[in-house]
């Protein structure tokens, strides 16, 4: 009997040790099964906040993107610098936290101070090797230091785009030799002023002018002195007229004036004093000292002519009948009959 309770005993601890083992052994796989679970779910909310992270990273490119977009629309509206600031301003102000914003031109003193302050940053403002200035920017955050780069290098190019413009327009209209204004352009002038002239009622007169014996000096000194001689003689009139006076190089060696509001007797005055600064003028030319004259022709409207086609013939006659009076004059349109 008691061998039979012993064995029972044996036999239930067995049982029980047996089942204990079981049991650790379950735990530990459920252990080890929600470790596994947490790495997941921890891979998932790292994978979550990368894609979160990588989601505002693309909207603030994309909204940068935008931006500059409509900051290059916007500012290639315009062809003044000036305006194209006022329109870099206000998009740098809605990006970009600062005090102050300003402009200073290439070369300015100041700029190496500038660039010793702790609370300014100094943009370099350049295209290629075009130095187009420096943009100023007091209390700017460190964090938009890349903002400021990036729409500061698009400013950089509507500056230049500008100047460019300027260039070109001002090669159309004036004279590669002497500065003055193209035949075209001077002639689009006098057909404006003859219309303002007709519509207010008031004077209108027109010079042109030529170098007397002009192929004589080229062929005895050759194309430089010839040159050097149009150059002057163009500075001359330029010293000789008013600022809202517009001379012209007509062709070869004839030029043009436009007299706004001038009478027979103001363009009268104009043209003496072309001619007798030009007689008293010692042209120095490499090592050649010249002296020359020019003969004037001068027309009026409305005495003379009705339109501004008529009004450059008259001066051109007028100019012929000085060359045919001996040069070195001035001579005003007289009608024949």
């Amino acid at each position: 009997m008691i061998s039979i309770t012993v064995l029972f005993i044996v036999y239930i601890l067995f049982v029980f040790r047996v089942g204990y083992r079981a049991m650790a052994q379950v735990e530990q796989g459920f252990v080890q099964h929600m470790d596994l679970l947490k790495q997941k779910h921890h891979k998932v909310l790292s994978k979550k906040e990368h894609i979160h992270s990588e989601k505002q990273e693309l909207a603030q490119n994309a909204k940068e993107i935008f931006t500059l977009y409509e900051l290059t629309k916007e500012i290639t509206k315009t062809n003044n610098e000036e305006e194209a600031f006022r329109i870099f301003q206000h998009f740098f102000r809605r990006n970009v936290m600062f005090k102050t914003c300003h402009l200073i031109k290439p070369n300015d003193p100041q700029v190496e101070g500038l660039k010793k302050r702790t609370d300014v940053f100094v943009f370099h403002l350049h295209s290629k090797n075009t130095n187009l200035g420096y943009l100023i920017v007091e209390r700017l955050l460190m964090e938009d230091f890349e903002k400021v780069k990036i729409l500061g290098h698009q400013f950089a190019l509507a500056l230049r785009r500008v100047q460019l413009y300027k260039e070109l327009e001002y090669s159309a209209i004036r004279d590669g030799l002497t500065d003055l204004h193209t035949r075209r352009y001077t002639l689009e002038r006098l057909n404006e002023e003859t219309i303002r002239a007709m519509a207010k009622k008031i004077p209108l007169s027109f010079l042109m002018v030529d170098v007397d014996f002009f192929k004589s000096f080229n062929d005895r000194y050759g194309h430089l002195t010839g040159d050097q001689i149009l150059r002057e003689i163009a500075e001359i009139i330029k010293e000789s007229i008013r600022e809202i006076d517009i001379a012209g190089r007509y062709g070869g060696e004839e030029f043009c004036v436009v007299l706004p509001d001038t009478n027979q007797e103001g363009a009268l005055l104009a043209a003496e004093r072309i001619r007798q600064a030009t007689e008293k003028k010692e042209i120095v030319a490499y090592d050649t000292r010249v002296y020359v004259t020019v003969s004037v022709g001068v027309a009026t409207f409305p005495t003379d002519a009705e339109n501004a086609e008529e009004l450059l013939d008259k001066a051109d006659l007028a100019l012929y009948r000085s060359k045919q009076g001996g040069r070195n004059r001035v001579t005003i349109f007289e009608s024949e009959s």
